[in-house]
């Protein structure tokens, strides 16, 4: 039977998952499984990031953005491929796309990087932005951990089956500016804030950003405006996950629309958490995922070999 198209968000609660009340629990792993393997979309609230912290974070990001060129430059280091420091306007272009997407973005990694894992780079100008971004990647790391657990569970895997793949995990915050437009008439045919998409990794957590115009590609090809209330988080599927589970949780399509005219001369900031595991991890299909009815769609690849992958794709990476 065929689940029944949705035109909003599932709303969930972490607490029920770490609560202690085993029905709570169960029902949690229920609901999330059914969203990600339905819209790949869920709204989670008890997730860790409180209001102040947000708005901190918020304050400090713009700070950054709105200094002059010349200044965000000195943060920008091609050699990373785009994973560490500022990543400039005109630089990352989705996948399947020609025309690069109207924004520019902030990569903090590790905070205590380990081996060859590349260290963050921070401004000099703002001692704040370092401590309110770190201070939310581990609030996310955190958090994600413990939705990879409910995952895991669904899955009917060991609860702690991922814990070791993102112990020191390759995850990303990315600090997003959409900056204004001061003239649609002179924007490239086709460029969008962020053409259609699936994310790299395992799970992204987004926080609330700061305008409307997050949109996902329901299954009947409808696309739907993603909101969250204040007090949630948005959680989605990513491609890694996808590959793992051979598509029985989706990595949805989504995308960030341009606004009406009237607003094309505004920013919009959006600062989501990339849930990635170590390089090592092993994608290959779960046997579990796979049977006669569900062949398997995935060659054999590393979480690096597809990053690696991706990175070219997108243009960050030659």
């Amino acid at each position: 039977m065929e689940p029944a198209l949705l035109n909003e968000v599932p709303s969930l609660d972490l607490a029920d998952y770490t609560s202690g009340d085993a029905v709570k629990k169960e029902k949690f792993v229920a609901d999330l499984g059914s969203a990600f393997t339905n819209i790949g979309f869920v709204a989670i609230k008890n997730h860790g990031l409180s209001d102040v912290l947000r708005i901190k974070l918020y304050e400090a990001v713009q700070r950054f953005f709105f200094l002059p060129e010349t200044e965000k430059k000195k943060y920008e280091h091609p050699e990373l491929f785009g994973q560490r420091g500022y990543i400039g306007k005109g630089k990352e272009t989705a996948k399947g796309f020609k025309v690069a997407d109207l924004k520019e973005f902030y990569h903090i990694g590790q905070p205590e990087p380990v081996g060859d894992m590349a260290h963050n780079v921070f401004p000099d100008e703002f001692p704040e932005f370092e401590e309110y971004t770190t201070e939310v990647y581990r609030t996310f790391e955190n958090a994600g951990k413990t939705l990879l657990k409910a995952i895991a569970v669904y899955l009917r895997l060991e609860e702690d089956f991922f814990e070791d793949k993102v112990k020191n995990g390759d995850s990303i915050l990315r600090a997003l500016h959409y900056f204004p437009i001061e003239n649609p008439d002179l924007v490239p045919d086709g460029a969008v804030r962020a053409a259609a998409h699936g994310d790299i990794n395992l799970i992204t957590l987004l926080m609330g950003a700061s305008a409307e115009g997050l949109e996902v590609l329901r299954r009947d090809g409808k696309w739907i405006a993603i909101t969250a209330l204040p007090d949630q988080i948005v959680v989605n599927v990513g491609d890694m996950l996808d590959r793992l589970t051979n598509h029985k949780l989706k990595s949805t399509i989504h995308r960030v629309v341009n606004p009406p005219r009237e607003k094309m001369g505004t920013s919009r900031f959006s600062i989501p958490f990339f849930m990635h595991p170590r390089a090592d991890m092993n994608l290959a299909c779960l046997e579990s995922c796979v049977s006669v009815e569900f062949p398997k769609l995935y060659v054999n690849m590393t979480a690096g070999e597809f990053l690696d992958e991706r990175l070219r794709e997108l243009g960050l990476k030659k």
